[in-house]
């Protein structure tokens, strides 16, 4: 293969989620010389990032959807990735719900677990918690984000500080193995920083699309260990999860233990 066709296609596998240099190797059958001076020249060019053991890709910042796009968008596999999250889901449970249309697909179904303590900055899924039974919804206050109703700021990183919770939920832009989710805003990945800090388990619910999409320019790191709840089957896409430890959730993957 010539280098620019090489380098081009390489620039394609870490667009798709193969970020790491021993996954890039085994993917090209080249060396790890080659994958090295090839990320190299195309951080040179700004198409990449180079980071610890890869790269990722830079991305344009792409204009945010309308909450109404996102709620019509992709409406059967977020109640696919919904029921796959309320597997790892015990009644009285306290959950920590994230904004978003697909952690709002999740507040649908969780009227099937009971006693459950919910806490959530996402007022679009407010009319589905009211149906929960035996159960508490407590607000975050703050700033309201009118693009996707929910809130943030000060206030609810205060409050924030005063809770913790059983398990985070949480939705982004994108998602990527070693940089984490991308974020419109820093407020946005500030807060979603504290949500995953004072939760024990960490989820991130993603469809295919999102991942190692890097559509806007702010992070929010994850935790060592995390779980990844997707549509996407993959392999050569969740591989790079994988290879950073990352429990991947999936269509045919095996069911995980309720813990």
């Amino acid at each position: 293969m010539k280098v620019a066709r090489r380098r081009q296609a390489m620039l394609d596998a870490v667009l798709s989620g193969l970020t790491d240099v021993e996954t890039l190797c085994a993917h090209f059958a080249v060396s790890e010389a080659t994958v090295r001076r090839d990320l190299g020249a195309l951080a040179e060019q700004g198409l990449i990032v180079r980071t610890y053991g890869g790269a990722a890709h830079i991305g344009i910042r792409e204009p945010e959807l309308t909450l109404a796009q996102r709620q019509s968008c992709h409406e059967g596999i977020k109640a696919q990735l919904a029921a796959m999250a309320l597997e790892q889901i015990r009644d009285h449970d306290t959950l920590l719900l994230d904004g978003g249309t697909t952690t709002a697909a999740l507040a649908e179904v969780l009227h099937r677990r009971q006693g459950l303590h919910v806490i959530t900055n996402n007022l679009a899924a407010l009319s589905a918690l009211e149906r929960l039974p035996e159960g508490r919804v407590t607000l975050l206050g703050g700033e309201m984000r009118m693009s996707s109703m929910t809130t943030m700021g000060p206030a609810a990183q205060a409050m924030l500080t005063r809770l913790s919770v059983d398990r985070v939920f949480m939705s982004a832009d994108g998602v990527t193995a070693d940089l984490g989710l991308c974020e419109a805003s820093p407020e946005q990945a500030w807060l979603k920083e504290l949500m995953i800090s004072r939760s024990a388990r960490c989820y991130v619910m993603a469809d295919h699309t999102k991942l190692g999409r890097t559509s806007q320019q702010h992070w929010t790191p994850l935790p060592a260990e995390w779980t990844l709840i997707t549509d996407a089957r993959d392999e050569r896409m969740l591989a790079a999860f994988r290879q950073h430890n990352v429990h991947v959730l999936s269509p045919h993957s095996l069911p995980s233990e309720q813990a």
